[in-house]
């Protein structure tokens, strides 16, 4: 087996020698916006996937750049500390999670993926492997690394903040069919000393907020990850207790609620498909075999029905909340949708690329399904109605899906002076790509 200095040579290798645009070579990708084919040359870094230390005395962990979340959340709870912000699917690498946008139930407290990061291991478009720190050199990368999504370089280690566990975690479900309501509750539990914080919203006067916390002991512990599924479990239920890995991976089962479009929440389809299909890389293939295909499409084409993917989380002040819900379901209409509260960066920590209002609470909202009408209607209609009004509120969306804004628009949202800058000093030669062309052109 290769040591990290070993397998960092060979890729600095590939790279210097690159004179075509580059990307990366790996199985598995989060990413919901289809690609152009290209004669990109791809590096191969599957085999960075390993968990290199994990320090509970000074609270951090140190990892590979594509280690998934759960063999890495498999290896700190061997020592009784999480990663303090874990992405909610399994197959999510750690170096996705903050070259885009991770985001959990404890967001409240430590912020998205790239506000726990300590320090970051980047190979860049030079070919050179660099440290990034808040306080060294490359700091101007460490905190224009997030939201690049690889057009800077890609994360070979992160050394991120862990946060200790209890064994279980006891869940209390409260309805609210106010929306004005629920969103003073969900600021009240964000001040409180609960570990966890979401919701989901059913209808549009059916909201359930979940506030978590650890507990040592539970008087039961339930199963989502076969025959029982969690998200109708907040609607049966005041109080639930998991195991802290059930709790981590209680969305991955049924990939929140999507699975059901697949048809793997019918009883026998379930049965059929077992416990080991039931997650977020097998549905994942599937849809990308969809995609490639085309089978749902040609079905609604066929019964008259225009359709649009609407796959997106945005994040919103919390004070405006009511009124992107409004709009929401006026204008777009898909549930469920799920709420995850979260707390901007500090001050002195500021990421460029990703620019949220400073010391706010905000309220990302992430719903995923397809919008159909009896009528036609441009290319991305919907999806640009949304990202007109979140950017009317003074909120953000993550790039991981389609996007739609006009380019003068994007490097405004986006901090198109602060990328370029980067991207003159660490990727000169362009080989890894245009943030624009590859989030929006798809190109």
């Amino acid at each position: 087996m290769q040591t990290f200095a070993e397998r960092k040579a060979r890729l600095v290798e590939q790279l210097k020698a690159a004179s075509t645009p580059i990307g990366l070579g790996k199985d598995t990708s989060n990413l919901f916006r289809d690609r152009e084919a290209s004669g990109k040359r791809h590096l191969n870094v599957r085999d960075f996937n390993h968990v290199l230390e994990v320090n509970v005395e000074q609270g951090w962990v140190d990892v590979e750049g594509m280690a998934p979340y759960d063999a890495l959340t498999e290896q700190t709870l061997k020592h009784k500390v999480m990663p303090a912000v874990v992405p909610q699917l399994k197959s999510i690498t750690i170096g996705g999670a903050v070259a885009g946008v991770g985001i959990e139930a404890s967001s409240f407290k430590y912020g998205l993926v790239h506000d726990t990061m300590l320090e970051i291991e980047v190979l860049t478009g030079t070919g050179e492997v660099v440290i990034a720190r808040p306080d060294n050199d490359h700091s101007d990368l460490f905190f224009g690394f997030p939201n690049s999504y690889g057009t800077l370089g890609y994360a070979l280690r992160v050394k991120t903040r862990t946060a200790p566990v209890k064994p279980f975690v006891e869940l209390l479900h409260r309805k609210y069919t106010d929306p004005f309501r629920c969103f003073a509750a969900l600021r009240e539990l964000c001040e409180s000393d609960i570990d966890f914080v979401d919701g989901v919203v059913f209808d549009r006067d059916l909201i359930v907020l979940t506030g978590g916390r650890f507990v040592e002991q539970a008087p039961w512990v339930s199963d989502y990850t076969y025959e029982d599924i969690f998200y109708r479990s907040l609607l049966e239920r005041n109080v639930d207790f998991l195991s802290v890995a059930d709790f981590i991976w209680r969305w991955d089962t049924d990939w929140f609620w999507c699975s059901k479009k697949l048809g793997a929440q019918h009883p026998i389809v379930r049965r059929i498909l077992g416990p080991s299909r039931l997650n977020s890389r097998f549905y994942t293939k599937l849809m990308r075999l969809n995609s490639r295909v085309g089978l749902t499409g040609a079905m609604d084409r066929l019964s008259g029905k225009h359709r649009e993917s609407v796959i997106q989380d945005v994040d919103v002040p919390i004070e405006h909340a009511s009124e992107f819900l409004e709009f929401f379901n006026k204008e777009i209409g898909i549930l469920p949708i799920w709420l995850c509260p979260i707390r901007a960066c500090a001050p002195l920590e500021r990421f460029d690329l990703y620019p949220v209002p400073e010391n706010k609470l905000l309220v990302n909202f992430g719903f995923w399904d397809v919008v159909r009408r009896p009528y036609a209607f441009e290319r991305g209609f919907h999806n640009r109605l949304i990202e007109k009004k979140v950017a009317a509120l003074g909120g953000i969306k993550s790039l991981y899906s389609e996007s739609y804004f006009p380019e003068q628009e994007f490097w405004s949202t986006y901090n198109g002076d602060a990328w370029r800058r980067l991207k003159a000093r660490y990727d000169p030669r362009g080989v890894l790509g245009d943030l624009y062309r590859k989030t929006v052109l798809r190109k």
